[in-house]
């Protein structure tokens, strides 16, 4: 039977970075929650297609995303799992270190991973 990692909850206040993104002209907003050391334990994604299908598939992935962090997957495994994924919206996006994404979910596990990609 596989071992069960317990949960690491994250402190009720807690430091977060905000991120303003666009991607195929569809705007919207990443934060990310911090454990104390820095690392990210929680992540949020509102896009401006709220109510939307696709903003409820959004919050869904955030959700399995932030879990994920919270029960130990390292955050560039987190990553890869969705890096390259590929539909609407994708294209251009206004990060010159993300000039295209092939997605919503691809663009957030490039970003993540550029900035807290060495975090362990």
């Amino acid at each position: 039977m596989p071992m069960l990692h317990c949960r690491e909850v994250l402190p009720s206040t807690r430091k977060s970075v905000t991120h303003k993104f666009s991607i195929g002209g569809h705007e919207g907003y990443l934060t990310v929650g911090l454990f104390e050391d820095g690392r990210p334990g929680e992540i949020f994604v509102k896009i401006s297609k709220e109510g939307s299908t696709l903003s409820g598939l959004v919050q869904g992935f955030t959700r399995a995303f932030s879990l994920c962090l919270q029960h130990g997957l390292p955050l560039r495994e987190a990553c890869d799992r969705f890096r390259g994924m590929r539909f609407e919206p994708l294209g251009a996006t206004t990060n010159p270190e993300i000039p295209e994404a092939t997605s919503l979910l691809d663009y957030v596990a490039r970003y993540l991973d550029l900035r807290w990609g060495a975090v362990r």
